[in-house]
């Protein structure tokens, strides 16, 4: 053969090793595969020990169970379900309580208001939906807070958001609910969709995390992700799909009686030295002193109560990594498990609650995760949900924004393949300031301190 001939007979030769389709390999390298992340409100990490739950038993052999999970600090569910969809903490994502509130004008909005106010959420953070978007792929929000509004301009391709006057317990909503979604990543084609369900929150707060009904409730979310799964198996989806299914916080029963934390009984406090508050949901409140008053009411409540903890914005603890934010109040408080925070009057009945320190075991959450992407019948060391972001950008193979996770944390829940997948450079965090258009809600000035620079440290390590 002569020299040209020869040369050409290689170059076609490694032409067709390297077409798409060639080899197994290769294929295999390319290719997407769907996600789903399912959310569960307040389901706590220990929810399925007293209670029958072969579906999520199942689920959890054939992929990754964590022991627990831990939320970010304020452990309320707009803020935590911010934070698994963009991986930054509450105090750089600026989704800093599930109201939307004014210091200057007054005004507050409930939760199900909150989740259409766009100034509220869209503050400089890009969640999943609108980065997969960007990056050629299509993105669904189902009832998951924050899914309903645009980000710079950009809407979730597809979504649905739920009615104030909603009824979380309908099981059979739950069915349509899903076969919507299952739609949404068969005909629709959907590369990425996010579902949520009120419960077992809303039945933890009415009869507390003890009771038989949240029992039955947690049957009922199990015999859900049973159905799910099946349908997933019907759509044909079960080798192409990565399934999560996690919540935002836990639980905590309440105390009814005795020494209550009530602001109005407070001896040396008065409303009358406060501009603006935001008190009466759960074991958190926000206070903004009339001029000239901050040491004053700080001195009022700093040792009122043995179970509450009142401090200045900037001596808030860091480790929570919560106060940092223009939103956030000169004064801001938490109380201490099973103590609510009373204001004006008590109108607080709730028989569960959360919003307690993330620290607290009851705060803690559930984990599971199945699909082609994961390994077999892994339990995991507990994490911080800040990470699970970065795991959603990997298994969609998209590059993530600069957030505060970890990627490497919650690799070891992956099969040697999808673990394979080069990892895409990605920029620092910076703190998330509200554009000029966007109130700054409570009256905290400029010249916050920047946060604290770098990604923060495995907390554990899951088994090789």
């Amino acid at each position: 053969m002569s020299h040209p001939a020869a040369l050409l007979a290689v170059a076609v030769a490694l032409a067709a090793l390297l077409a798409p389709g060639a080899g197994r390999p290769v294929a295999r390298q390319g290719s997407r595969h769907k996600l789903l992340l399912v959310s569960f409100d307040g389901f706590r990490w220990d929810y399925d020990q007293d209670v029958d739950t072969p579906n999520l038993d199942a689920m959890a052999l054939d992929g990754v169970k964590a022991r627990y999970m831990t939320p970010p600090f304020v452990t309320l569910t707009s803020p935590c379900h911010f934070t698994l969809v963009t991986g930054k903490y509450i105090e750089n994502h600026g989704v800093v309580h599930n109201m939307f509130y004014n210091t200057s004008s007054k005004l507050k909005l409930p939760y199900h208001a909150t989740l259409g106010v766009q100034r509220w959420w869209d503050n400089g953070s890009v969640p999943i939906w609108i980065t997969a978007q960007r990056q050629g792929l299509k993105a669904g929000s189902f009832f998951f807070p924050g899914g309903n509004v645009t980000y710079q301009g950009t809407a979730v391709t597809l979504s649905r958001k739920e009615g104030a006057l909603h009824n979380y317990k309908d099981e059979a909503e739950w069915r349509a609910n899903v076969d919507t979604v299952m739609r949404w990543l068969t005909q629709e084609g959907l590369d990425l969709v996010t579902l949520y369900f009120g419960e077992p929150d809303s039945t933890g707060h009415k009869f507390g995390p003890e009771s038989p009904e949240r029992r039955a409730m947690v049957r009922q979310v199990d015999r859900t992700v049973g159905y799910l799964r099946d349908s997933i198996r019907r759509s044909g989806l079960e080798r192409s799909l990565n399934l999560v299914v996690t919540s935002d916080h836990g639980m905590s029963t309440v105390r009814k009686a005795g020494d209550l934390v009530e602001l109005h009984r407070f001896p040396n406090f008065t409303f009358k030295d406060v501009e603006f508050e935001l008190l009466d949901y759960g074991p958190n409140g926000m206070l903004l002193p009339k001029e000239g008053r901050l040491e004053q009411v700080y001195e009022a409540l700093k040792d009122a109560h043995p179970r509450l903890h009142v401090y200045k914005k900037e001596a808030f603890p860091k480790a929570f990594r919560y106060a940092n934010h223009p939103r956030i109040t000169p004064l801001l408080m938490y109380s201490d498990p099973g103590y609510v925070i009373h204001g004006r009057l008590n109108v607080q009945f709730n028989n569960g609650e959360h919003g307690f320190d993330n620290g607290v075991l009851d705060m803690k959450t559930i984990f599971r995760a199945v699909g082609p992407s994961f390994r077999r019948g892994l339990e995991v060391e507990p994490f911080e949900s800040v990470h699970v972001y970065e795991l959603l950008c990997k298994l969609l193979r998209i590059v993530p924004e600069a957030n505060d996770g970890d990627p490497s944390v919650l690799l070891p829940m992956l099969t040697s393949e999808a673990v394979g997948v080069p990892a895409p450079h990605r920029p620092q965090p910076t703190q998330v300031r509200p554009p000029p258009s966007a109130p700054l809600a409570p009256g905290a000035a400029d010249g916050v301190p920047a946060p604290e620079q770098g990604l923060p440290p495995c907390l554990a390590a899951a088994p090789p």
